[in-house]
């Protein structure tokens, strides 16, 4: 077992004020590699305490992992939380952290899952993406006759993540907290859709879904097949049910570990 270190609340973007938590084994002088682990909540709820649970579990395989805050709404909308990410990817990159500064890996979910691929997309680091939101414009130009509806929220700082959102698909508030991620502005839901700016430059990506859960498993198809034209290799897992994001890590756990021991 790891002698595990938590450091909380360390900040690094001294303009927004962001933290994020540290976590690492104490009795290894260098870690092998970093992974930076996004918490999902749909960009409106949510915080980094939500992966402590994943967090430690890296630091077993022997990894440092940052579990960082970002701004959420309604104290701010797209692109803050992913700017936040450049901010944290800097100061990771630049930081006396204990550990391999050459191997960065990400993994998140849901909101967070749309998070790492943007990573990925930017820097080429290796990422592990569960139910990530990655088809925007198109799922929303298809289902521009759904209603969005907020729903019942309250319970959710309360509830563990792989609890929350287990029940299948559920169209009006998906399309609720995703409209409300631009706060009206229908123009940047193309800019906003990963897969359009994959490059050949693009890191490689561990992409898994439910076959009939809250988050359409579209976004995993259209990724795969960008990433093919670009011959970024890939891996997806299709899992059967509606679980949702971490409510499947325990059976996507062992392929997680091995991807990310091949590639950070």
């Amino acid at each position: 077992m790891a002698n595990l270190v938590v450091k909380t609340d360390v900040e690094y973007d001294s303009i927004n004020h962001q933290k994020t938590d540290i976590y690492y084994d104490g009795d290894v002088k260098q870690a092998k590699g970093a992974i930076i682990d996004i918490h999902g909540g749909g960009w409106f709820r949510g915080n980094k305490s939500k992966d402590a649970d994943s967090s430690k579990r890296f630091v077993e395989l022997g990894y440092l992992v940052v579990t960082p805050a970002y701004r959420i709404t309604p104290v701010a909308y797209y692109p803050a939380p992913l700017e936040d990410m450049d901010h944290l990817f800097e100061w990771l990159k630049n930081s006396d952290l204990p550990f391999d500064h050459d191997h960065i890996g990400a993994f998140g979910s849901s909101a967070g899952g749309n998070m790492v691929v943007e990573l990925a997309i930017k820097y080429g680091i290796p990422i592990v993406s569960l139910s990530g939101i990655l088809d925007i414009d198109d799922w929303l130009g298809k289902h521009q006759d759904v209603v969005a509806a907020e729903g019942d929220t309250s319970g959710f700082n309360a509830t563990a993540s792989a609890n929350i959102n287990q029940t299948g698909a559920n169209d009006p508030f998906y399309k609720w907290f995703v409209t409300n991620y631009f706060n009206g502005r229908t123009d940047q839901y193309e800019a906003a859709t990963p897969y359009h700016r994959v490059t050949d430059q693009t890191g490689t990506m561990y992409l898994a879904n439910s076959l009939n859960e809250f988050v359409p498993n579209s976004g995993v198809l259209m990724m795969a097949k960008t990433l093919s034209d670009h011959q970024i290799p890939y891996t997806t897992r299709m899992l059967t049910g509606s679980r949702h994001a971490k409510g499947y890590l325990d059976d996507v756990w062992d392929d997680v570990a091995a991807f990310f021991n091949r590639t950070v």
